[in-house]
């Protein structure tokens, strides 16, 4: 069936602003046409009807395209999400009850100007990555009918998928908001735990649970992740958004970014998918990207640690009373998931803590080297055959690369990374550090650009590239002096985290001074008689940077420097004041060859 509109939120709100669409004939299409394919693929568990959606669209009335970010932008609800004045079910009717208020990730979106559409399936109780788990119907592939949606989120994501609205709202806790983005040839944003507010969500593992976005482009998970990271005081969990994390950091990755591959892959035997994600490690590197090994059994080990754990009796802290009162009321499949957990005692729960925390020093060392590391979302797709045969297994198959991701507090993005031969859509994923947010969608934008794959609806991808340079929770700062690598001053970044990123050259427009004090050199820009100098870029934790710079005695200071490849970053300059009794050591090309001379 052909899409009635280009939905992509740069398009929609254009088409808005010039009068060619209005939010009431996009609403009532879409949910015709909801309505039509709903007996299909079962997406919806809920429409809202007319009456229900008047309320919404009368208040853009008194609205505008032009002050609200997401005027008259559709978008869907996963049915463990709030919406007031609707039942959530959590995909269990005997659970059901009638929400009084809006989550508030779907409070934000309203007063945003977007409009809810419907509640959308899942697996019952977000316990599932393949859409199939529902007693409202399994959530079938968008684009192939013998595969499965990808779960837990399998409706959020159909919506997307089938163009029924902009964007959809999920939830990911072992990946339900990535293995559904891999299968439906989305973007899946799982943000830094607390970055999206989880108040008004029927909780999964309320320590781990995230709220996630569905879109076409990893420039709209950008602009919608902007819009709604706010901590929120209803949320016990929420957490600030730092500033290094803001809309600013989105942008174009510089050249030389580091990411980790894993030294073990698991495929299952898909041919297709291994060669899909290489492709996708060789466009990282036709970036500029260079790859490294990693070890990736801590990653590994910590993802067992999800369903063989104790994080299983945190499941049924939602849904046991219910298994013990009306066990006919769950899923038997997610009766014998969470079977185990009333067997959990406290000391096997710390047991569990402990090695989860080994576990996440040696990632984190691991991750202190890199940018992030890329992985494929699924080792291989499986088929709605398979999973009636083999539920537990086959479901835990696709779980390969997203069981440790909540568990160890990472940044991850599920990119689209081309198509199998029977056309079922696959994906990688990219992961870092928390609060890398932003940084992780640029690369996934550059990804899709590079690719130009075709979008939900067959939508090229053509919005604006950014214009700024993508940046992350680490500071680029070029050093000319005894901050050098072994020097004197050199354990004052290491102190802090720092690691150094390149040796290079600075643009040549530069004076080196040696100081009155012969310790420290001082470089002045000077169009006229300056020449490259030999310098360091070290990237330093955002935290350390405050501590770092009020250590720098005068007249040095931290400003912009001019790379020989025309980067400007943060780096060493010295007052002009400060060069009196100073030495001219331009012409040796760099302080540690001054030094050398010394000798």
């Amino acid at each position: 069936m052909k899409h009635p509109y280009d939905l992509r939120l740069d398009v929609l709100t254009q088409a808005y602003r010039d009068g060619r669409l209005t939010p009431r004939e996009v609403i009532n299409t879409l949910r015709e046409r909801a309505l039509a394919l709903n007996p299909e693929f079962n997406a919806f568990i809920y429409l809202l009807t007319p009456g229900e959606l008047e309320p919404y669209l009368a208040a853009l009335e008194g609205g505008s395209p032009q002050t609200l970010p997401l005027y008259g932008v559709p978008f869907a609800i996963k049915d463990n999400i709030d919406l007031a004045g609707v039942a959530t079910t959590a995909a269990c009717p005997a659970y059901a009850y009638q929400a009084r208020e809006d989550a508030t990730i779907v409070r934000q979106l309203i007063a945003l100007g977007a409009i809810p559409l419907g509640k959308t399936n899942l697996d019952q109780f977000a316990t599932g990555l393949n859409g199939t788990r529902s007693p409202y119907g399994a959530c079938r592939n968008s684009v192939h009918a013998d595969y499965p949606s990808g779960g837990s989120s399998a409706g959020s994501s159909l919506a997307v998928a089938l163009g029924l609205a902009s964007f959809a709202l999920g939830t990911d806790t072992a990946g339900s908001g990535r293995v559904p983005a891999a299968l439906n040839n989305l973007v899946g944003l799982k943000a830094t735990k607390g970055l999206i507010s989880t108040a008004g969500v029927v909780p999964a593992c309320r320590t781990l649970d995230c709220v996630n976005f569905f879109t076409a482009t990893a420039t709209e998970a950008s602009q919608l992740l902007a819009l709604t990271a706010v901590q929120d005081p209803r949320d016990d969990y929420s957490r600030a958004n730092p500033a290094w994390n803001g809309a600013q950091a989105f942008g174009v990755p510089a050249a030389g970014f580091r990411f980790g591959v894993p030294d073990r892959l698991e495929f299952l035997g898909c041919t297709e998918s291994e060669a899909l994600y290489h492709a996708a490690k060789e466009r990282l590197i036709a970036l500029g990207g260079v790859p490294v090994t990693i070890d990736f059994s801590p990653f590994l080990a910590a993802a067992s640690l999800l369903y063989n754990g104790p994080w299983v009796a945190e499941r049924y802290h939602v849904a046991g009373k219910l298994i013990e009162q009306q066990p006919d009321a769950v899923l038997p499949v997610i009766r014998d998931v969470l079977g185990k957990a009333p067997d959990t005692d406290a000391v096997a729960a710390f047991d569990a803590q402990y090695k989860l925390q080994a576990y996440k020093r040696a990632c984190d060392a691991i991750m202190a080297e890199l940018d992030f590391v890329l992985t494929p979302t699924y080792p291989r797709p499986v088929t709605l055959a398979e999973l009636a045969e083999e539920p537990v297994k086959r479901n835990s198959d696709l779980g390969v690369y997203t069981n440790f991701m909540n568990l160890l507090d990472y940044a991850a993005v599920a990119v689209p990374a081309g198509h199998m031969a029977n056309g079922l859509p696959s994906g990688v994923t990219l992961f870092g550090r928390a609060f890398t947010d932003q940084y992780l969608l640029s690369l996934a934008d550059a990804l899709q650009r590079q690719q130009n794959l075709a979008l939900p609806g067959d939508r090229a991808l053509h919005e604006t590239a950014p214009a700024t340079a993508a940046s992350h929770d680490r500071l680029p700062v070029v050093v000319c002096g005894a901050h050098l690598d072994g020097l004197a001053l050199n354990h004052q970044l290491r102190q802090r985290g720092a690691t150094l990123r390149e040796t290079t050259r600075s643009a040549p427009h530069y004076c080196l001074y040696a100081l009155a004090d012969g310790k420290r050199p001082g470089m002045v820009r000077d169009r006229e008689r300056g020449a490259a100098i030999a310098v360091e870029v070290w990237e330093l934790p955002h935290a350390e940077v405050g501590s770092f710079l009020a250590g720098i005695p005068a007249p040095l200071g931290l400003g912009k420097v001019e790379l020989e490849d025309g980067r400007w970053l943060t780096g060493f300059i010295c007052e002009e004041y400060g060069l009196q009794g100073a030495k001219d050591i331009t012409a040796f090309g760099g302080w540690r060859a001054w030094l050398t001379q010394q000798k």
